[in-house]
């Protein structure tokens, strides 16, 4: 314990930093009398509107077979069921210039669950090809817990891996059937061969747990790589490391959903979503000087912060994991309708983060305090709806000139209703960082104007402002 009180001694300053600004269970909101969010010019709608640009969009997927007649003869079985199909993750091989697209097995006739296509492409709604092929995928009738079963999300880390969180769970929208433990995966990307597979024990895996979020956290070595798994049913973390080919879970009290932010109402849909920690991103925060995760619940107005080192020390959890509550910390509120599934930290330390109540992206800048003054959303809300249309998952690409990459897939409607295949019901849409922030209070170069008065107000948690 003693070496543990030094290595996290930081932690007790960050917490009363974090009590100063009260940061418990209201938002210290700084609003400035005279409107200056340092002089910026607001954009036209046009303006905010070509900020994102579409890459890709579908009706319905399709996905690219050896041949015709294997497609006929798969949609002719019920292995391929076009309308089953929906797109969830989305990541980004800037080696290679493809995109990778995942496709949970959540209802019957979904061939592949991780695919890729090219980028560019050459067609603005180009069928998918399962990764690494079509041999990796496993059948939900009869399965071979060794390939893929239902993969919902994805990450690139530093060293060129794709990493994936692979569920074990088909017909989860129907009737959750476990039929292969869940496991984590990583791919080499320049030899596209598959280099981990590690099944999560039994001990870290509760009755209808949902693995659905991976993150990846890369020490001064490749080999000192951990994975960071989000189980949003049973509201835990799963870390994994790479050395020792271990993991363990971790548990806190602020990963759990709100009751009050699980009612969702959109597209003319009314239901309950229950589902925990969700949202992950990993930034060096400046306060603390140590690597720390951001993380929101689904279900949950607020964010939250633990430092990265707290969750990568094994022998931390492998007692009373209690001792290490008080080092989580709610950090701020995005207000009512501020529910989020995914986030992104770009290099110059703004997060991105999905607004699927308001068909919305939107962004903070981590140097400055989380109050809903400093949030802000990229799309005018009278443009975004054409655009996005409930953003499920986002990506921070790791270019030069770095871009934000977006999932829009109306996935209530899905769900709780019936897409029209008339229509575009999916996209991916891209984003220049910079571009995206410009005339924003998330640009860091953005301060609050000269003579502006300040006020603080309190607002409890999901309050209108």
């Amino acid at each position: 314990m003693i070496r543990y009180s030094f290595k996290f001694s930081w932690l007790i300053t960050l917490q009363f930093a974090l009590l100063r600004v009260n940061f418990a269970n209201s938002v210290s909101l700084v609003e400035s009398f005279n409107a200056g969010y340092g002089h910026v010019m607001q954009p036209s709608s046009q303006q905010r509107e070509s900020q994102l640009k579409i890459v890709n969009e579908w009706k319905y997927l399709d996905f690219e077979y050896p041949t015709f007649v294997e497609r006929q003869q798969a949609i002719m079985n019920g292995d391929f069921i076009p309308k089953n199909n929906l797109p969830l993750g989305i990541d980004i091989d800037v080696q290679k210039n493809r995109l990778f697209i995942t496709t949970p097995r959540w209802k019957d006739g979904v061939p592949a669950s991780l695919s890729t296509i090219p980028f560019p492409t050459r067609e603005l709604s180009p069928a998918i090809k399962p990764y690494p092929d079509w041999k990796a995928h496993g059948n939900p009738y009869n399965p071979d817990c060794s390939k893929l079963i239902s993969v919902y999300r994805t990450t690139v880390d530093s060293c060129n891996r794709l990493w994936l969180i692979d569920s074990g769970i088909v017909n989860a929208t129907i009737n959750i059937n476990q039929i292969c433990p869940p496991k984590i995966v990583a791919f080499d990307l320049d030899t596209d061969q598959m280099i981990v597979r590690y099944d999560l024990p039994k001990s870290q895996v509760k009755e209808d747990s949902l693995h659905s979020n991976i993150i990846v956290e890369v020490g001064e070595r490749c080999e000192d790589a951990h994975a960071i798994v989000a189980d949003v049913w049973r509201f835990g973390l799963v870390v994994y490391s790479l050395a020792k080919n271990r993991s363990w879970r971790v548990t806190n009290y602020n990963f759990a959903p709100n009751p009050v932010a699980s009612d969702f109402k959109v597209y003319g849909l009314n239901f309950q979503w229950l589902d925990g920690v969700f949202g992950m991103s990993i930034a060096y925060d400046l306060q603390s000087k140590q690597r720390v995760l951001y993380f929101h619940p689904m279900a949950s107005f607020k964010e939250f912060i633990v430092s990265t080192e707290l969750l990568l020390t094994e022998s931390l959890w492998e007692t009373n994991s209690q001792d290490n509550a008080q080092y989580f910390f709610s950090i701020g509120d995005r207000g009512y309708n501020g529910q989020s599934s995914t986030s992104g930290i770009a290099r110059n330390g703004v997060m991105f983060y999905t607004q699927v109540h308001r068909d919305n992206i939107g962004c903070w800048d981590t140097a400055k305090p989380y109050t809903r003054a400093n949030l802000g959303m990229v799309l005018d809300p009278d443009v975004s709806p054409t655009l996005i249309q409930f953003p499920n998952d986002l990506k921070v690409d790791d270019e030069k000139n770095q871009s934000v990459w977006i999932m829009s897939n109306r996935l209530p409607i899905y769900l709780y209703s019936q897409l029209d295949y008339s229509e575009i019901n999916f996209r991916i849409l891209k984003g220049d960082v910079n571009m995206m922030i410009n005339s924003t209070m998330c640009n860091p170069v953005n301060i609050y104007g000269n003579g502006s008065k300040s006020a603080i107000v309190s607002i409890e948690e999901g309050q209108c402002y």
